[in-house]
């Protein structure tokens, strides 16, 4: 079980123009609350009325934006929910203080939106970050009204209206609502569908407390199932948030409830009560009897209410002073929640089909270890347990030993062991290839056998003569020139044959270099396709080969063979690829490098016509700004003269009047000049981003050419060719039809640059164009349909 923890508090307090500063004030902590009452004088001189209290809670929200109480109130709990942990976030208070514009938020405005919407956002997002695990996410939106449960999400075409009424029912996994609909999302969006659905079906009325009275309670529940991806994994876990907003509490002298609203009033009030009395009992350590079926709103919430789960309440009030009483009734409230205690714990579950087939895959791997340990015999001691760290690190050290001739064998103990030590050989192996190939790379450049500028170079480096036979130098500071046949395994000394007239030094010994091998031996080689250069003249060779390669061109020998005297010949050096560029430039992407620079010249015209278009309206700003000045100095200088008026209208003089034209047609101007540019600006960006597509086309067509041309063998070449057995798949320029965007792609950059929020609130503001698009088309076919009775 988990530790138990207090249900956290907090209180937010409604803007208002008439505070009462004198009766409310906050803690330099930000955290206590305390409320003044001046004494009432016709109670006589003897009174014992109680005038001050304070109140302690785990923050004070004054002032405080939508995304600031998110962050306070409900981040955490949502964050651990993924993580396992059950939440529930209660919005509790007197009627008008605000309880569903903290948990809803207003659904026409995306910044404005409360902690529901904020919720399912970061659910969502969390399951992003999260790769590894399968995650479900499931909604419902119940409502108690009058007593009486209600599904919100019923209205949808697939759900339908429920025969039989909905009961709370209870069991060894918690209480659940029996005949609620549970929605499966896969995405943010269907989300906030399924709220504003829910939130379109609310009970609502008004009074003279508040115009949009709630006038049920509403709980929305997410539901959450992570799944590892890993098939052996047969843990998963559970979870559920439960956001809760409750009907607001109301005095009916001052609401003036009549009719149908005075019944529900009382029922609000009723539950409200009940719910007090089931906080007191828990808070009371000493109570063991709890009353939660008093009512149906402390019946469904049993679970969530000092269960186990995280819980947050957040209490609403009222800052001005003809309220101050139910504000005293709030705090109260919340000062007896904070005496209540969770006791959050992960509920994992197990996967019974996994299970299942991680005991058979057990099973299977028992059977053949017992059958390996009845076959050996001389077996005194056999153990069936995974390796730990220790036997595995033995077993390496074994494997090494072994292969370094100090260990004759080792020892066969079970299946397990078997394959550690052979996993233990592809270990030792692939370490030994990374020690000998950065040997190799930190005393050898490595140069194309086949490249006969490369090696001209070397001989003029004096590095080899001109019979191919290695120069040495007797200082200790030799080096050498040797093939690396890809016959040679690493890990294994190449036996090579030494020249008497090279030598090798004692330190090229030490470090295992290759002998020396004439011109002679280096055609033998012809598995070969490098040789080695040592690295301390690597900055001489390169310049050397670079030189070489710009003023030599080097054919190679031509075959004897009539047949491939027909081929076209390719050259074993490949060009660099800035030159290779330009000529795929001037041939094979011709078209597509045309529809780039049109493209790009098209986009710095543009630009060029914007940078005018900014200069013109700066100047037309300065001139407006010019006339303003004089304008005023008119005004004034009327004003110290003295006004003159005719039958009520002002008289001025010519100079005023036609500055006021000129201000009037400088404006007129700025506003034409500034939609110009506006829509330059689109164009700008519209353009800049087929230049980028272009690019990148040219590139990634180069790559593909460059790679056909010069990099693939000369006998798969030949297949390429037309008539082979492989046929490339190359698109063709002339297929090349528009690379601009599609109609997906305009309307996604146009939500994305009209939107103020950006990218984030585009699934919000989806859900709710199509929400109100649906109801306003149900609402036009009932009326068609009246009209078509009547």
């Amino acid at each position: 079980m988990g530790t138990r923890k207090k249900v956290h508090a907090f209180v937010r307090v409604k803007p208002t123009d008439d505070f009462a500063h004198e009766m409310i004030r906050y803690g330099d902590d930000n955290k206590t609350i305390d409320i003044h009452l001046k004494k009432d004088i016709r109670r006589g001189v003897v009174n014992n009325q109680q005038t001050d209290w304070s109140f302690k809670l785990d923050g004070v929200l004054h002032d405080a934006s939508q995304d600031l109480v998110y962050e306070k109130v409900a981040k955490d709990v949502v964050s651990q929910a993924l993580d396992g942990y059950n939440g529930t976030i209660m919005c509790y208070g007197q009627t008008g203080a605000g309880k569903t514009y903290t948990m809803t938020g207003a659904t026409e405005n995306y910044k404005h939106r409360g902690i529901l919407p904020r919720a399912l956002q970061q659910v969502f997002r969390m399951i992003e970050e999260r790769p590894t695990y399968a995650i479900t996410v499931r909604v419902s939106y119940l409502e108690i009204y009058n007593e009486n449960l209600f599904d919100l999400l019923s209205t949808l075409p697939y759900v339908g209206p429920s025969v039989t009424p909905m009961t709370i029912v209870e069991n060894s996994q918690g209480v659940f609502i029996k005949g609620l609909s549970v929605h499966l999302t896969s995405q943010e969006e269907d989300a906030f569908s399924l709220l504003f659905e829910g939130e379109t079906n609310r009970i609502i009325a008004s009074h003279t407390m508040n115009k949009n009275s709630s006038r049920s309670h509403c709980i929305f529940t997410i539901y959450l199932e992570a799944h590892s991806r890993t098939l052996s994994e047969e843990k998963y876990i559970t979870s559920k948030i439960n956001l809760v907003d409750l009907a607001g509490s109301e005095r009916l002298g001052k609401s003036g409830s009549e009719g149908r609203v005075l019944k529900e009033a009382t029922y609000i009030n009723k539950s409200l009560s009940f719910l007090e009395q089931a906080i007191i009992a828990l808070g009371d350590q000493k109570r063991d009897h709890i009353p939660f079926r008093q009512c149906k709103l402390t019946h469904s919430l049993k679970d969530s209410l000092g269960g186990n789960c995280n819980m947050v309440l957040v209490t609403n009030i009222y800052g001005e002073a003809a309220q101050l009483e139910e504000t005293l009734s709030s705090l109260r409230f919340a000062s007896r929640m904070k005496l209540v205690t969770t006791e959050p714990a992960i509920n994992e579950k197990y996967d019974a089909e996994r299970m299942v087939k991680n005991l058979e895959k057990e099973l299977a791997l028992l059977k053949q270890e017992l059958a390996i340990h009845d076959s050996l015999t001389n077996r005194t001691f056999v153990t069936y347990d995974p390796m730990d760290e220790i036997q595995i690190a033995e077993i390496n050290s074994q494997v090494r030993r072994y292969l370094e001739g100090t260990l004759d064998e080792i020892d066969i103990i079970n299946l397990r062991q078997i394959k550690e030590v052979f996993n233990q050989f592809r270990v030792v192996l692939s370490q030994q290839e990374q020690e000998v190939e950065s040997t190799l790379r930190r005393k050898y450049t490595l140069i194309d056998k086949n490249d006969f500028a490369a090696i001209s170079a070397v001989q003029k480096a004096g590095l080899v003569d001109v019979d191919g036979h290695l120069v040495g130098e007797p200082e200790g500071q030799s080096f050498g020139l040797g093939v690396a046949p890809f016959s040679n395994k690493p890990g294994k000394k190449a036996k090579s044959k030494k020249t008497s007239k090279e030598p090798l030094s004692s330190s090229a010994k030490k470090e295992g270099a290759s002998s020396p091998v004439s011109a002679k031996d280096l055609d033998m080689v012809s598995t070969s396709k490098t040789q080695l250069v040592p690295s301390s003249k690597d900055g001489d060779v390169k310049d050397m080969l670079l030189r070489d390669r710009e003023t030599s061109s080097i054919e190679p020998p031509l075959s004897d063979s009539p047949k491939e005297e027909l081929r076209p010949i390719r050259s074993d050096t490949p060009p660099s690829k800035p030159v290779a560029f330009e000529e795929f430039k001037n041939e094979r992407g011709s078209e597509i490098n045309r529809i780039f620079k049109e493209n790009k010249s098209i986009l710095n015209e543009r630009r060029k016509r914007a940078s005018e278009t900014t200069q013109h309206i700066n100047a037309i700003k300065r001139e407006i700004d010019v006339t303003k000045e004089a304008l005023n100095f008119q005004k004034s200088l009327r004003e110290k003269q003295g006004e003159y008026e005719n039958k009520g209208l002002m008289i001025i003089d010519e100079e005023e009047f036609l500055l006021i034209l000129k201000l009037k047609d400088l404006k007129k101007q700025y506003r034409s000049e500034y939609q110009d540019l506006r829509d330059l600006r689109a164009e700008i960006q519209y353009c800049q981003r087929l230049v980028d597509q272009c690019r990148h086309r040219l590139l990634m067509e180069f790559d593909i050419w460059y790679n056909e041309s010069f990099v693939i063998p000369e006998d798969i070449q030949m297949a390429l060719k037309p008539g082979g057995s492989i046929q490339p798949g190359m698109v063709s320029t002339n297929r090349i039809v528009s690379l601009g965007e599609d109609d997906q792609d305009k309307f996604s950059q146009l939500q994305q640059r009209v939107l103020p929020e950006g990218h984030d609130s585009i699934s919000f503001y989806n859900a709710k164009v199509k929400t109100e698009q649906k109801h306003n088309y149900l609402k036009t076919m009932m009326g068609l349909q009246q009209a078509h009775r009547k």
